[in-house]
């Protein structure tokens, strides 16, 4: 029997746009814009897959790619909460969406700012320990229109945001997070060109410059603000094979942007999902889903990496799997949290693990498809049910493995 240290944070993340609903972005025009699109290419994309048979319809249909209502969680976040705590959570993390916080220039919106503090006293209420990210990749429309992250006029517009938020909850928030995953981020929206704006890489200079100006701004304001505020630093991170590869590629695809950051965050929240065989042959087990390759080994590679890179205690932000039948969950979630354990025996400063993601929710380009929840939901009556794995991560985390 392996067991956690006491004060180890256990949780689940969800992100705003993919879970509350009702959101006006640069995302959501954006999937209006795509959606037929989107299910257009989705036979050539997915048809390899063996859950194609099952996924055919959803994924060609438009509307799956139109985040809407999403889960509602926007007005069902106490019941999802409840949830949470009965599956042993003692902490969340979740993000407040820039747009519904500045609609328009320069103006807060002081109803939506009371629905977060809503959000977060709902939390403390349940003894659950939130955890913020102040953006998880969409924009309001306002500033998307001038020019986004290419523009250095986003430093300081985000740079005020950040502290209207942190001033409004400077004694409810201790862990916060300025960007979900920049680096991957960047790489779809400008290389890959599946998130909006979809432009061109040539923009990759100025991008990174206002990323990373932005993040030391927000940074030392927010500790003048809260000298106890704890502020992280979140990058996507993943495994390659052949190792040789790995070795040469990790540090531009995992570490690029916090190391552009570096002295100017007090954690690093590591999310890692899978490998990537660049050879083409998938030597592990696979997610039918999406096709990920899963190898539970990687995480406690990339938490020694990080360890060694950056000497600051490590969070697991995200780390989850696919599976709409709930046949690999388990497995995935026991497998990762060994590796992860591992790594903290020889020493690793982990102090906590958020699985991905609390609800089955809008995945992006993905729409709907993937289900990565603890909890399943019903997309036309919204009704929540917990699957079967949610309640055995809760004995992990009562019990260690």
């Amino acid at each position: 029997m392996s067991t956690f240290p006491k004060n180890f944070l256990w949780g689940s993340a969800t992100s705003a746009h993919q879970v509350e609903g009702g959101n006006h972005n640069d995302w959501s025009e954006w999937e209006l814009l795509h959606a037929q699109q989107l299910a257009a290419q989705a036979e050539k994309k997915l048809q390899h897959l063996p859950s194609w048979p099952h996924i055919r319809d959803q994924a060609t249909n438009p509307k799956n790619y139109i985040s809407g209502i999403a889960c509602d969680h926007y007005h069902r976040f106490r019941e999802d909460f409840d949830i949470a705590k009965k599956l042993g959570h003692n902490a969340h993390r979740f993000s407040i969406e820039w747009s519904r916080i500045e609609p328009e220039e320069g103006k807060f919106d002081e109803k939506e700012i009371e629905h977060y503090r809503q959000v977060i006293r709902a939390l403390r209420e349940r003894g659950i320990e939130p955890f913020v990210t102040l953006w998880h990749w969409p924009l309001p429309v306002w500033v998307a229109q001038n020019g986004g992250w290419e523009s250095s006029k986003i430093i300081h517009l985000f740079s005020r945001y950040c502290q209207k938020i942190a001033s409004e909850f400077r004694n409810d928030v201790i862990y916060w997070m300025v960007f979900n995953e920049p680096q991957y981020w960047f790489w779809n929206a400008y290389v890959g060109h599946t998130f909006p704006p979809q432009r061109s890489w040539l923009h990759a200079a100025s991008i990174y410059r206002n990323l990373s100006q932005a993040h030391r701004e927000v940074y030392h304001a927010m500790k003048k603000i809260n000298p106890r505020f704890q502020i992280g630093v979140v990058e996507s991170t993943g495994v390659f094979s052949p190792r040789i590869v790995h070795t040469v590629i990790s540090p531009l695809r995992n570490f690029l942007f916090p190391s552009l950051v570096k002295g100017y965050f007090d954690f690093f929240g590591l999310n890692y999902y899978r490998k990537v065989s660049l050879l083409g042959r998938k030597e592990g087990t696979v997610s039918a889903e999406i096709g990920w390759e899963i190898y539970p080994e990687g995480l406690y590679m990339i938490i020694h990496e990080a360890s060694r890179r950056f000497g600051k205690p490590i969070f697991v932000t995200e780390n989850g799997i696919a599976d709409a039948k709930d046949e690999k969950r388990l497995a995935f979630i026991r497998d990762h949290i060994v590796w992860m354990q591992k790594a903290i025996d020889e020493g690793a400063d982990v102090r906590g693990y958020f699985y991905w993601s609390l609800l089955d929710n809008f995945e992006w380009d993905s729409g709907f498809g993937p289900r990565f929840g603890l909890v399943e939901v019903d997309y036309k009556t919204l009704e929540r049910t917990i699957r079967p794995s949610a309640w055995e991560y809760k004995k992990i985390i009562e019990n260690g493995l």
